[in-house]
C-alpha cells in the first residue's frame, strides 16, 4: 500500500514534462509549415504606369504602359496595356476654338482612369506629344498653337494623374523614338544581331532612322540613346510636310494651272481613278503652309480621275527636289542622308495603306504592277467593292500608295535588291510600333525604381533554419520517447 502513492507521485512528476514536450514538438511542426508557407507564396509583381498622348495631324491616340517596379538595367520593361484613339480631328485642328481641344480628350482619359489602379493614379506620369499637325500650326500661327496646347494642359491637369507636361516633339525626336520602339519590341537591345531601322509616316510628316556605319555629316541628323547598359548613335531625320496628306496637298497644287479670272477650272489628275468627278474649293489645297501659291477660298475646280499609274508616277516625283546635296549623299530635298543599310521596319501608314492595296508582301517591281492595276480600277467599281470605306479615304489610296513606292524608292533610296529588307508591321506583339512607347521607355529612365516584394528570408537562410527545425523534431522524439518509456519499466520494478 506505501508504493502506490509513491509511483503516482512520479508519474504526476513526468506529466509536466511530457506535455511540454509535446507541445514544443507541434510548435516545431506548426513553424516549419508557416514558413514553408510564407517563404514560397506566389508575390504580387508591382508595376508602375505611364500615360503618352500622341497629337497627330489628324486625330489623337491615348496610350497606357506599365513596367515592373523593379528595373532591368535601369531602364524600365514597358509594355502597352490599352491603347484609346479620341474621336473626331487631331487637336491642330481646332486652332479657331482651342477651348475644344482638351474637351475632346475626355473618353479616353476616362478610359484610362478606370485601367489604372486607384492607389496607382497620382504616381502615374502624364505626357503629351504632338507631332507634325501642331509642327504646322505653331510655323503658321504661333499664338493659336500656344492656345491649343494651353487647353490641353488645362485639362490633363483636372485627372489625378502627375501631369508631366504637353509640348511639341520635335521631328527628330519622332524618329528615334520609333527606332526605339520597333527595336524594342523585336527585342532587339539585348541581343547582338544588330538594329532595325524605322520608317513612319503620318499626315504631315514622314521619318527615317537608322544605324549607320558611316559618319553622319550633318549634327542635327545625329542623335544618342543609353539603352539596357549599350550606346547607340543613330541617323535620323524627319520630313515636315511630307506625310502623305501634306503631300498630296503638294501634288495638287503643282498640277493646278494658274488661274485668272472666273473661269471654270478642271484638274485631270492621273493620282485618282477614272469616273471620280468631285467639285473642291481651292481652300482645301491651300490652306496649309505647305503649299506655295495663291489662296483662292471663294473659287472651285473640278477633280477629275483618269487612273494612270505610270503618269501619277511622274506627278509624285516632282515633289521632290533633287538638283543639290552639299553633302557627299543625300536623300532629297539638300537632306544628307547615309546610305540606308540593314532591316527596316515600317509602320503608321506605310502599313496601314501597303495593307489595304496587299502589297506589303510583294518585291518592288511586283508592287508597282499591282498598284498600276489597282490604280486603273473605275471608280464606279472600287466603290462597290469597299462599301465600308469612306469615299474620301477609298479615292486617295491610288496616290498614297504612289508615294510611298516613290518615298522609298526615289526619295530613300531603296532598290529592287534591298526592297525585302522593308517589313510592314502594324504591331509588334501587343504594342503598336509608333514613337509612343520609345518616347515612354525613354523617360522610364528618370522615374526612380521601386523596391519589389521580397521573400521573409533569404534562400541560404531558409534552408539553414529549416534543417535546424528538421533536425529538432527527431530530438524531440528521442527526448518524448524515454520521458515515455521510463515510467513503465519503474511502474514494473515497483511491482516486483
Amino acid at each position: 500500500m506505501d508504493d502506490r502513492p509513491e509511483m503516482k507521485a512520479k508519474n504526476q512528476w513526468h506529466r509536466p514534462r511530457i506535455i511540454c514536450i509535446t507541445g514544443l514538438f507541434a510548435i516545431v511542426i506548426i513553424s516549419m509549415v508557416v514558413i514553408a508557407v510564407a517563404q514560397n507564396k506566389i508575390l504580387n509583381q508591382k508595376y508602375k504606369y505611364g500615360i503618352v498622348l500622341d497629337a497627330g495631324s489628324s486625330h489623337t491616340s491615348v496610350y497606357i504602359y506599365r513596367w515592373p517596379a523593379e528595373k532591368e538595367n535601369n531602364t524600365g520593361m514597358v509594355e502597352q496595356t490599352e491603347s484609346c484613339n479620341v474621336e473626331g480631328k487631331g487637336i491642330s485642328g481646332y486652332s479657331d476654338e482651342p477651348q475644344k481641344a482638351g474637351e475632346s480628350l475626355k473618353k479616353c482619359m476616362d478610359e484610362a482612369k478606370r485601367a489604372i489602379p486607384d492607389f496607382r493614379h497620382r504616381e502615374t506620369p502624364v505626357y503629351l506629344g504632338a507631332t507634325a499637325g501642331m509642327r504646322l500650326l505653331k510655323k503658321e500661327n504661333d499664338a493659336a498653337s500656344d492656345k491649343v496646347l494651353e487647353s490641353v494642359e488645362k485639362y490633363l491637369q483636372t485627372y489625378t494623374f502627375s501631369y508631366q507636361g504637353a509640348r511639341i516633339i520635335t521631328g527628330q525626336e519622332e524618329g528615334a523614338f520609333g527606332w526605339i520602339t520597333v527595336n524594342y519590341l523585336s527585342d532587339n537591345f539585348r541581343k547582338a544581331s544588330g538594329t532595325l531601322g524605322a520608317l513612319d509616316l503620318g499626315g504631315a510628316s514622314t521619318q527615317i532612322t537608322f544605324v549607320s556605319e558611316k559618319r553622319v555629316e550633318s549634327p542635327e541628323n545625329a542623335i544618342g540613346f543609353r539603352l539596357y547598359g549599350r550606346d547607340y548613335n543613330v541617323y535620323t531625320h524627319s520630313f515636315l510636310c511630307y506625310g502623305k496628306d501634306q503631300v498630296l496637298k503638294i501634288a495638287l497644287e503643282k498640277q493646278i494651272p494658274p488661274v485668272s479670272g472666273a473661269e471654270t477650272i478642271t484638274l485631270e489628275d492621273p493620282c485618282f481613278h477614272s469616273g471620280y468627278i468631285v467639285n473642291k474649293t481651292f481652300q482645301s489645297v491651300f490652306n496649309s503652309p505647305c503649299v506655295k501659291g495663291s489662296n483662292l477660298p471663294e473659287k472651285y475646280f473640278t477633280h477629275i480621275g483618269t487612273g494612270n499609274w505610270t503618269a501619277c508616277h511622274e506627278v509624285v516625283r516632282k515633289v521632290f527636289n533633287e538638283s543639290s546635296c552639299r553633302y557627299s549623299t543625300c536623300s532629297f530635298n539638300g537632306v544628307f542622308q547615309p546610305p540606308v543599310e540593314g532591316k527596316f521596319g515600317a509602320f503608321s501608314a506605310f502599313f496601314f495603306v501597303m495593307d489595304f492595296l496587299n502589297l506589303t508582301s510583294y518585291s518592288l517591281d511586283e508592287a508597282k504592277e499591282e498598284l498600276a492595276k489597282y490604280c486603273a480600277t473605275p471608280w464606279n467599281t472600287l466603290k462597290q467593292n469597299h462599301l465600308d470605306v469612306k469615299e474620301k479615304y477609298l479615292s486617295e489610296y491610288c496616290f498614297s500608295g504612289t508615294y510611298i513606292l516613290t518615298l522609298l524608292e526615289d526619295g530613300y533610296d531603296f532598290t529592287s535588291v534591298n526592297w525585302k529588307n522593308i517589313e510592314f508591321i502594324k504591331k509588334i506583339g501587343n504594342s503598336d510600333a509608333g514613337w509612343t512607347l520609345g518616347y515612354m521607355l525613354n523617360l522610364t529612365n528618370m522615374i526612380p525604381a521601386e523596391d519589389p516584394d521580397t521573400p521573409p528570408l533569404p534562400y541560404g537562410g531558409y534552408v539553414t533554419l529549416m534543417v535546424l527545425l528538421g533536425l529538432l523534431i527527431p530530438v524531440l522524439g528521442v527526448i518524448a520517447c524515454r520521458y515515455f518509456c521510463r515510467p513503465t519499466g519503474s511502474a514494473q520494478k515497483e511491482i516486483i
